[in-house]
């Protein structure tokens, strides 16, 4: 079942509204961690049926990284229909980027062939120290080739690529300054007129 199939479905079955708030205690937007409730009423007299849905990037399909705010909005809505019109099924949105890793987790096989199951993808990692810091990311990229000792990050091995992504997590929590100063060794040079 997909979003738009609840939505079908809920108005052949009367449904007034539905009303969706942020829980702002709850999210972090540096990190891309949101959490919305949703509540769905099936009538003017409904006192309405409660859905949360929380998204960030650990937890989202690669193919909607950045708009984790928007899957966790739909995540608690699906819940709230679900619950208001008995649907025992998830919808594939609350599934997430688990549902690809369900299937493959019982032939053992991995994603892309170059990592494990249970490991967050380096990307996913890289992206999210990048918002959760505030760094550029093309300096960041700049910077993983050199500590790769390669050309372009795509040539760099994993290992090398998690060695990186464990030196860059460590150097912005240690001093986030310093490792601006750092990336900033890595901006294209202003050439100065004479």
């Amino acid at each position: 079942m997909t979003h738009w199939g609840l939505l079908l479905r809920a108005p052949g079955i009367t449904c007034l509204g539905n009303k969706t708030t942020v829980q702002e205690r709850l999210c972090d937007p540096g990190t891309g961690r949101w959490v919305f409730r949703a509540v769905v009423y099936r009538g003017s007299k409904s006192k309405g049926f409660v859905g949360y849905g929380d998204a960030d990037p650990s937890n989202v399909s690669s193919l909607v990284l950045g708009a984790e705010m928007r899957v966790a909005e739909t995540r608690a809505v699906n819940r709230a229909l679900r619950k208001a019109y008995g649907i025992g099924l998830c919808s594939v949105e609350e599934l997430g980027s688990f549902s690809a890793l369900a299937v493959r987790a019982k032939s053992g096989s991995s994603l892309n062939g170059n990592h494990k199951i249970n490991q967050p993808r380096l990307r996913d990692q890289l992206c999210v120290l990048i918002r959760r810091f505030k760094l550029d990311p093309n300096l960041v990229k700049s910077y993983a080739a050199d500590f790769c000792g390669t050309q372009v990050v795509s040539e760099a091995s994993r290992e090398s690529l998690e060695a990186f992504v464990s030196h860059l997590s460590k150097a912005a929590e240690e001093n986030r300054e310093a490792l601006i100063c750092k990336l900033n060794s890595y901006a294209p040079g202003v050439e100065v007129g004479s």
